[in-house]
Parts: structure tokens; C-alpha cells; sequence
């Protein structure tokens, strides 16, 4: 699997939520970093803790959730990624970014950001 399949599958398995967490765990690697808006806080480290805070994201899904990404850009051992979600639950589409390192097609460390929000 390329990084750019890791990529496509991460946001595959995003849209599924919940049903799809083995598939988004095995796109982990065991050490890797998650940083995130969504629960705050520490960065989890390592896929328990990883698990752990999608598994919170996942208790309390939007509704009618729509995930487009806009834009996917590979170099190598990284990427970035622009996304859009909608939902009837969110007053407007909710835009952000995704930077991503790769170490043997796993992601090693994923930083989520929101755009528009700082």
C-alpha cells in the first residue's frame, strides 16, 4: 500500500466511524503520534491511546456526516491533506487540514488542524 492509499484509506475508514476501527488502526503505526482539536488535550501517543480518543469521537457521530477532500499532496515520507465536513448538525461545513509522516506505509504521526478557527 502507498502513502497515498493509507491516505484514502484513513479518510475511507473516517466516514465509516465506529464500524470501521480495526481498518483505521492497522493504518497506525504502534508508536505513532495523534494530534487533534476535536478532544483536546496531550497528544495520544501509541494506538491504545490513539484508539481511545477516536473511540470518543465515535460515542457521539454527526449525523448525515459528508467528508470531501479537496486536496491530497504526497512527498514522500509525508503529506498533507485538505478536507471538508458537513452535517445538518454543524451551522456551516467545517473545513480543515491534515499533516501526516509515514514510516513503512504506516502513518507515524497524524496533526489535525481546523482551518478558520485560529
Amino acid at each position: 500500500m502507498s502513502n497515498r492509499q493509507v491516505i484514502d484509506s484513513y479518510f475511507a475508514a473516517m466516514r465509516r466511524g465506529a464500524a470501521a476501527e480495526t481498518e483505521m488502526m492497522d493504518l497506525f503505526a504502534d508508536d505513532a503520534v495523534y494530534v487533534e482539536p476535536f478532544i483536546g488535550g496531550e497528544p495520544a501517543v501509541g494506538k491504545a491511546p490513539i484508539r481511545d480518543r477516536l473511540r470518543r469521537g465515535w460515542e457521539f457521530p454527526l449525523p448525515g456526516l459528508e467528508l470531501e477532500v479537496i486536496e491530497v499532496e504526497v512527498d514522500g515520507a509525508s503529506a498533507r491533506t485538505r478536507w471538508e465536513c458537513r452535517s445538518p448538525a454543524l451551522p456551516e461545513p467545517v473545513q480543515g487540514e491534515d499533516r501526516y509522516e509515514f514510516v513503512d506505509r504506516k502513518i507515524s504521526r497524524l496533526e489535525v488542524r481546523l482551518l478558520g478557527a485560529e
